[in-house]
């Protein structure tokens, strides 16, 4: 789409490299938008039922398409991905949650000390780009915002801003709503509203806005909850594109039901069926937990496992791969390869499992009774295909580096590089 007629400050056009690539940003806003758990249906229903008019817009002139994101398709495990545009055996992130090797103990892994790489964020400001990231959920901001020079906060605690950590103050007023509930839709919007009032008031020219997957994770595609959800997504996109922005979307992982006939969860409680077939030592790891329980209650479609020393690796894991329900199985080096991730920060054995089922420990360590309605969750490569949507056409060479196999940490490159000026 073409810019729009705006007084705002030209953004500078110095190229930057990181982590392998160089960016060589256009004279215009750059809004890179992470749709939180957003399967390609929720957009294919909403652009049906008319809901979402500038994003049709955005596919008919633009470009829409598929990108397969990092596994397991947690949020943490793929935000840190996009904003370095590596892998997780790179970025270190592995999970939400994880066994530290260093001091035995199970902790949320949303510290920027266990980030391994830097952001394109930071190289962008450190370019001269008015940077600003802007995340629904608070145990993003740390990691999105390393070493980042420009403005970085989060919806959930959007009245709690101070210049000296977040670059702003007073976001209440910016925005023009109250800090909203992180268990709603307006923590998403919120975030984008957010976004677009930074680029109007000339405080961003480079925007990475990371939204919340409550609304996935509550309903389905088509319920009128998530239509009005995705109606406003439209609405705030709108806003982006009549200021100019490229505006770039994509997901962190979709979202399915993990339910039995019945409507009640599908459930393997990994670390009982173990106990119970090779006696206790096992040690199930749930990388989707984290502080957001009404979400999923820390079941996700993958985990990882450390056994004991006298166990037999191979054996554990054939008879996993048995279980209905379990998908694949995948010991430590072969994770680490085919799945690219962070080989010291997994245990003996990955599991991802079917479209329909997920993964926890026991049923004692899951408490389901804040969940709102049936099971959706996340995890497995049955949310690892996510959309890409950009505002403008490609350049010839990345049409056909999106008739490939793109990656969802790419989106920054097709958005500074990728689309035709």
């Amino acid at each position: 789409m073409p810019p729009a007629t705006s007084s705002l400050p030209r953004p500078s056009t110095t190229p930057f490299s990181i982590n392998g690539r160089t960016y060589t940003p256009p004279a215009r806003p750059i809004a890179v938008i992470c749709i939180d758990g957003c399967g390609d249906e929720y957009l294919s229903t909403s652009i049906a039922y008319g809901r979402m008019p500038h994003v049709a817009r955005m596919a008919a002139v633009g470009y829409r398409g598929f990108v397969r994101g990092a596994l397991p398709s947690f949020t943490n495990v793929n935000n840190a991905a996009i904003v370095t545009g590596l892998p997780p055996s790179k970025t270190g992130i592995g999970g939400n949650y994880f066994l530290d090797p260093d001091t035995g103990e199970e902790v949320m892994m949303n510290s920027s000390r266990y980030l391994r790489a830097e952001t394109i964020l930071a190289a962008a400001a450190n370019a001269g780009r008015k940077v600003a990231m802007v995340t629904a959920k608070d145990k993003l901001r740390e990691i999105l915002s390393h070493n980042m020079r420009g403005i970085g906060f989060s919806a959930e605690k959007a009245n709690q801003t101070t210049m000296a950590v977040h670059g702003i103050e007073n976001v209440e007023e910016l925005v023009g709503w109250p800090t909203p509930k992180i268990y709603s839709a307006e923590a998403s919007l919120f975030a984008l509203r957010a976004g677009a009032c930074l680029v109007e008031r000339g405080l961003a020219d480079f925007l990475y806005l990371s939204l919340t997957d409550y609304m996935q994770h509550t309903y389905a595609p088509e319920a009128q909850e998530s239509l009005d959800f995705y109606a406003g997504i439209d609405a705030e996109i709108g806003r982006l594109l009549e200021l100019g922005a490229i505006v770039a979307a994509t997901a962190d992982h979709g979202m399915n039901a993990k339910a039995k006939a019945d409507g009640t969860p599908n459930v393997l409680y990994l670390e009982t069926l173990l106990t119970q077939k090779y006696g206790p030592g096992a040690r199930v790891i749930c990388p989707i937990t984290d502080p957001y329980v009404v979400h999923h209650g820390a079941l996700g479609s993958a985990v990882t496992i450390y056994l004991p020393p006298d166990w037999n690796v191979a054996e554990v894991g054939r008879w996993l791969l048995e279980m209905q329900g379990v998908a694949e199985v995948y010991d430590r080096p072969m994770a680490a390869l085919k799945l690219e991730l962070p080989a010291d920060r997994i245990g003996d054995l990955f599991v991802l499992s079917t479209r329909d089922a997920v993964l926890g420990r026991t049923p004692q360590q899951h408490d389901l009774s804040a969940l709102h309605g049936s099971l959706r969750s996340h995890g497995g490569r049955y949310e690892e295909m996510v959309p890409m949507l950009l505002s403008g056409p490609l350049t010839p060479e990345y049409r056909v580096r999106a008739a490939g196999d793109p990656r969802n940490w790419d989106i920054f490159d097709f958005a500074v590089n990728g689309v035709a000026r």
